[in-house]
């Protein structure tokens, strides 16, 4: 048999032979037919996407014929037409000025990015592995399998040895305190709203509205308070501080900014997004509530918005979406994040083995809501059409995942574990480019929290990926339970700002990870 298939059979009395070829059909390899299918859905979207203008085409061929056709006596009777009809001329005109007017007023104004800063701690805050398992066993509160515990969760964790703890933690034994947590609190906050100013040169005293969110640590005064001391804004500040909503409560602040910009006009907003440790690292011997110690590190972002519109020059984004998701109504779903003491009255966050099964729930109701408003034609029919064929004819059929990389350049996954990047890359059906921003920001700075999806468009920013027209996801989970979107529009070909958290070591990324 030679190398196309062929066989040959030899018979008869005279030494003639018959041959007889069977030629074998090869299957393509699988990568092959994966590319031809790629190809086939490309040009499929690309058809749905353009059959309106495919189909207005003709129609504009046999405009532009009969335009050509047209000489000066039509044009004269045209006019002369019109003349008779003044009244009718200007009654039309006044509604449709009208209109225009009323739509321009009414039509809610685009509020912009200009520019956000992500606080980068100072070096000697870092915990490597081995002296974060050391504290941990020279405090005396661990038993050994709750140190070995520890030890699994940080080598499978996908942090890397360069992320940071507050200064109180890094004493023995931790210098727990109000004043060690106010300490904290100030140096994030501070840190990335002096970048800011920094960067935009705003005056703080521009600023017209103020949302501050912090799960965990909730002084009096408040955190918002304590920006308004600091920076000496003005006394009619809209300021607002959000407590106890999660890893996701920065992008329900984004939400209430926007809101309020909608509302009042020519201003400035400034969304702080941080987490306190502090006063919240767990002193005991449960395993669920010992997680949280192993991924939560110090972060924090400031983000300035602006719905100006000489800021449209200047803007980095343009926000485009905002879609929140609460399953607190579900009493698992609800308790799935929660804060409580344990057998020996020590308090901490407790994990639910559930959790996982509980976000990709929530994923779920945030997307079958997000995806109409940002998915091109072609995919929503595919989506409708599962349905259809699934509800008449075969309850068994799968449900089409809508392909929202054709609706998105880039994914901003909420760094909260390696299982929340590992769980959304498989349900989205992402490649590692789109998930590597995460990954890398668990990576550097740990879990910081409602800030971690800044640090991820920071990376993005520091590659020098993000171009002019390119949408941005930021995905964010957090207690309650909560699953919210938020959905960025670039202006400009973006690059990264001054005293980006990754100007000293974004040419070491993308690192390789081991688990």
């Amino acid at each position: 048999m030679d190398g196309a298939g062929e066989s040959r059979l030899g018979g008869g009395n005279d030494g003639g032979s018959v041959g007889v070829q069977i030629r074998q059909t090869r299957r393509l390899p699988d990568f092959l037919q994966s590319v031809n299918l790629k190809y086939v859905k490309l040009g499929y979207h690309y058809l749905i996407s353009n059959l309106l203008t495919l189909c207005l085409f003709p129609l504009a061929v046999v405009i532009s014929v009969q335009a050509s056709q047209t000489n000066p006596e039509d044009l004269k009777q045209l006019w002369i037409h019109l003349q008779y009809n003044l009244v009718s001329i200007i009654i039309c005109s006044a509604i449709l000025v009208f209109g225009l007017t009323v739509y321009v007023m009414t039509r809610p104004r685009p509020v912009y990015l200009v520019d956000f800063s992500c606080y980068l701690p100072q070096d000697h805050l870092k915990a490597p592995f081995t002296r974060f398992m050391e504290h941990s066993r020279l405090t005396g509160d661990f038993d050994d399998s709750a140190l070995e515990f520890q030890r699994k969760i940080l080598e499978r964790s996908g942090l890397g040895e360069h992320t940071y703890l507050p200064e109180a933690m890094h004493h023995v034994p931790p210098k727990i305190s109000m004043a060690a947590a106010r300490e904290e609190a100030e140096q994030v906050m501070f840190g990335a709203l002096d970048n800011l100013f920094a960067n935009t040169n705003v005056n703080p005293k521009d600023i017209g509205i103020l949302v501050v969110n912090c799960s965990l640590f909730n002084p009096t005064p408040s955190l918002s308070a304590m920006i308004v001391n600091k920076y000496k804004l003005r006394g009619n500040i809209r300021s607002f501080n959000l407590g106890g909503m999660g890893c996701s409560a920065g992008v329900i602040a984004v939400d209430l900014a926007k809101d309020m910009l909608l509302v009042h006009r020519n201003t400035y907003a400034v969304v702080v997004s941080t987490e306190n440790i502090t006063q919240n690292w767990y002193f005991g011997n449960k395993k669920s509530m010992l997680i949280p110690n192993c991924l939560f590190r110090v972060g924090g972002s400031a983000v300035l918005l602006s719905n100006k519109s000489r800021d449209k020059r200047r803007a980095k984004y343009r926000l485009v979406h905002v879609v929140r998701t609460h399953r607190g109504a579900d009493d698992k779903a609800f308790r799935c994040v929660y804060q409580e003491q344990d057998d020996t009255g020590r308090t901490g966050v407790s994990l639910s083995k559930d959790l996982m099964a509980i976000a990709g729930e929530t994923l779920k109701t945030n997307i079958t809501t997000l995806g109409p408003l940002v998915l091109p034609i072609s995919e929503q029919i595919l989506f409708f059409m599962t349905l259809v064929v699934k509800k008449l004819f075969n309850g068994k059929v799968k449900p089409y995942i809508p392909d929202f990389k054709l609706a998105f350049e880039h994914f901003c996954i909420h760094a909260g574990g390696r299982a929340v990047i590992d769980e959304l890359e498989k349900n989205l059906q992402l490649s590692p480019v789109h998930v590597e921003a995460s990954r890398m920001t668990l990576h550097r700075f740990g879990n910081t929290s409602s800030s971690s999806i800044w640090y991820e468009l920071a990376y993005i920013e520091a590659k020098g990926r993000m171009r002019r027209g390119n949408r941005v996801w930021q995905i964010a989970f957090g207690s309650g339970f909560k699953c919210n979107s938020a959905i960025w529009e670039a202006l400009r070909n973006v690059k990264p700002s001054k005293n980006s958290p990754w100007e000293d070591c974004i040419e070491k990324y993308p690192v390789t990870l081991s688990y």
